[in-house]
This record gives C-alpha cells, sequence and structure tokens, in this order.
C-alpha cells in the first residue's frame, strides 16, 4: 500500500520519465472511492422511519457521537468510526446490483425490479488483537481494534406465487463478503 503522497510521487514520475499517463491521477481516485463509500448513493424509506434524518450524504461519522465519553468516571481513550446503518446497507445493495439482476432474470423476474424485497442479514463483531505494534510509524493508537460489520447472507422477492430466493451468500464466514459498519480501537 502506498501513502496519498507516495502515490502522487510515483505518478508524477512515471508521467514524467515514460510521457503517458499510466496510473490515474489522485483526484480520480479519490472520486472514484467516495462512490464505493456509503452515503453516496441517494435513497429514500418508503414509509419514511421515525426519528431517522431523511439526508443520506452521511460518509464516515464519529462514531461515539451521542455516547458519554467516560465510565465510571474514567475516561476511556477510544478512537470509533462507522457508516450510518441504512447507508451501509444501500452501499451493499449498489454493490451487488449485478448479482440481483441475475438472479431475477434467472429467475424470470424481470417485472420484479421494483421489488419487494426480503433481505436476511447476519450482524457479526470481530476482535481484531492488538494493533498497537502493527501501524507502524504513524500515531500511537490504542491497543485492541474491534470491527462491527453485516453480511447480507440471502435476497428474496415476493410475487404471485410466494417468495424467490434471488440471492444467497455461498460463503457466509468469508471476511469478503462482510461490511463494514463501524472499526473502533480501544484500550483494555
Amino acid at each position: 500500500f502506498l501513502s496519498c503522497s507516495q502515490y502522487h510521487k510515483m505518478y508524477r514520475t512515471v508521467k514524467a520519465i515514460t510521457g503517458r499517463q499510466i496510473f490515474q491521477p489522485l483526484h480520480a481516485l479519490r472520486t472514484a472511492e467516495k462512490s464505493l463509500l456509503p452515503g453516496y448513493h441517494p435513497f429514500e424509506w418508503e414509509p419514511p422511519l421515525k426519528n431517522v434524518s431523511s439526508n443520506t450524504d452521511v460518509g464516515i461519522i464519529n462514531g461515539l457521537s451521542g455516547i458519554q465519553m467516560s465510565v465510571d468516571d474514567y475516561p476511556v481513550d477510544t478512537i470509533a468510526k462507522r457508516f450510518r446503518y441504512d447507508a451501509a446497507l444501500v452501499a451493499a445493495l449498489m454493490d451487488m446490483e449485478e448479482e440481483i439482476l441475475e438472479g431475477l432474470k434467472t429467475h424470470d423476474l424481470d417485472d420484479y425490479l421494483k421489488g419487494p424485497f426480503t433481505v436476511v442479514i447476519k450482524e457479526s463483531c470481530d476482535g481484531m488483537g492488538d494493533v498497537s505494534e502493527k501501524h507502524g510509524s504513524g500515531p500511537a493508537v490504542p491497543e485492541k481494534a474491534v470491527r462491527f460489520s453485516f453480511t447480507l447472507m440471502s435476497i428474496s422477492v415476493t410475487h404471485d406465487h410466494g417468495s424467490v430466493r434471488i440471492f444467497e451468500e455461498s460463503k457466509p464466514n468469508s471476511e469478503l463478503c462482510c461490511k463494514p459498519l463501524c472499526l473502533m480501537l480501544a484500550d483494555d
């Protein structure tokens, strides 16, 4: 992995030496990255959810917002970044658009593009162990890392003859299918 400054330096060097643009400029990568993160795709709940903002342009937020910063009057040294749950779910579904469309075509359900869909989710929390020595020469971080994530287990569509499963996760315990919700770094 390269830092942004290392990538930009490599980009300029290769372009200067070869006279060709082999790598994408950094701003193009950042734009592409934003489209993959939760909060990029606009959506709305029908009917609207109570006590949930209709603003969907939320991106990465402080994972501890709304939580008191001390436990038993001792300060908690915790860093947490998270996505809003509904925005993360929409991003995961947008990422699976091709699989959903393929599942609809396989079952001749092209007329059901607007659903309604039933999505089954498995939530998980993984302790990622001691990270105090793994982060290299960057800033000091708390010792333990915890990841909250979810996996889209199956997607079904309801139609005239009942419910048809159009997607089922083939490797539900794989890290590759886990969609992140929150990463938290904390001391013991």
